[in-house]
Order: structure tokens, then sequence, then C-alpha cells
């Protein structure tokens, strides 16, 4: 194992400079996933589970979304919510339960609800509840991605080290090119935050800032035209 006195954040940016790995690149087509920008995890001034990391986070996705609707490209929302009894939790449930525990967050609760300055199409964009980290892991993502068409999955949203990272895997592991536009995920604490950012981007998708989304999907042209 090597040692190292740098930080978290000072790795993930020695990386960024010096990338030991090729991307994987932009495909043919992509998806929009964004992981659980709810309530109970975006507003920070009503909720003590909430956290941010880039302030303008929200602006960010909503440009992303607005673009790939505007290139009929699939936008998708999902968020975590639970029984009553919070039984669909799982082991997960077993280990807290304080206010704000997972399994505390309610299906139907405000802590549900996908934040108020988020900009949802509901006419165009898919929306889901899911009860793991992974927006892959017994949902119908999957599925979805097939009758798309998609061979890239787009991730935005929280937490970098929980079920961005989670999804992330998922999505490589099913045969997607991955992208992490960098200013459109978050964390609780940096250390967790960029450590991940450096392990993904090391080994599973490509982290990339948001412009070069933006750039790619201002350009973007439909495989068949």
């Amino acid at each position: 194992m090597q040692l190292s006195d740098k930080t978290a954040r000072q790795m993930y940016e020695d990386l960024k400079s010096a990338p030991p790995r090729r991307k994987f690149g932009f495909g043919r087509k992509p998806i929009i996933v964004n992981v659980d920008v709810q309530s109970a995890f975006t507003l920070e001034e009503e909720y003590d589970s909430a956290y941010s990391t880039d302030p303008k986070q929200m602006d960010y996705i909503n440009e992303i979304c607005d673009l790939s609707r505007s290139k009929n490209l699939p936008v998708v929302w999902c968020y975590v919510a639970y029984m009553e009894n919070g039984h669909d939790c799982g082991v997960r449930g077993t280990r807290s339960d304080s206010p704000t525990a997972l399994q505390n967050i309610k299906i139907g609760s405000k802590e549900a609800e996908l934040d108020p300055r988020l900009q949802v199409n509901q006419s165009h964009d898919v929306i889901y509840r899911k009860v793991g980290a992974s927006a892959f892991f017994q949902t119908h993502l999957p599925s979805l991605c097939v009758w798309y068409g998609v061979d890239t999955v787009i991730v935005t949203g929280g937490s970098t080290s929980g079920c961005i990272r989670s999804t992330v895997l998922d999505s490589v592991q099913h045969g997607y090119r991955t992208i992490v536009p960098e200013e459109c995920v978050a964390d609780v604490h940096e250390s967790p935050h960029f450590q991940n950012l450096y392990d993904m981007a090391k080994k599973y998708c490509d982290v990339v800032k948001v412009q070069e989304v933006v750039d790619y999907l201002n350009n973007y042209v439909p495989a068949n035209q």
C-alpha cells in the first residue's frame, strides 16, 4: 500500500492533472439519471440530513435536463422513500432509528419530494421510487436504458460516496459509458466526496466539468441523422 500525506481533494486534483487512463468518452445516445435530489438531502435550512458541495448544483442539473429534453433524450429522476413501518428498507434500517435515519423518509412525505428548485417535466421525464442505494437496484432503470437504446449514462445527485458511487458501478457493470459532471454531485463531507470522485474517475467512469456535458449536449445529433 502506498502511503501519502495528501488529502483526498489533493489526490483528486493530481489525478485530474495527469489522468493515468484514457476517458471512456460519450457514446451515441445518453440518458440523464438524477439520483436522490430530494428535499431530505438538498434543503440544508430544513433538514439535518441535507448537504451541498457546489451552490449551483440544482442550476446545473436543470441546464443538463433542459438540453436533454430539447434533443428528445430521456431524463430520469429517482428518489428514496419507504413504507410507514420502514420494513422495505431492509437490513439498512436496523442500524439506527434516529430522526434522520433513512427508513424515516416516508412515501408521500416532503422529505421524499424532489427539490423544489428543480424543473421536472412531468410529460417527458420518468420519475420512480427506489429502496436501495443504486438507481439500478431492483428498479426499471435497466429496462428503460434498453428501451431508449442508450449507451451512455450521465449521473447527477447525491451522495457521491453512497448512491452516486453505487449507481456508477452498476452503470459501468451493465456496459454503459458513465459520466459524472463534477459540479452536479454532492456529499456531506469533502473527504468522502473527493475520495470517491478520485476512485470513480480512476476506475469506473469519466468525472468531468459540467461544461463538458453541456457542450456535448449542445452539439448532440442523433446517430440516425
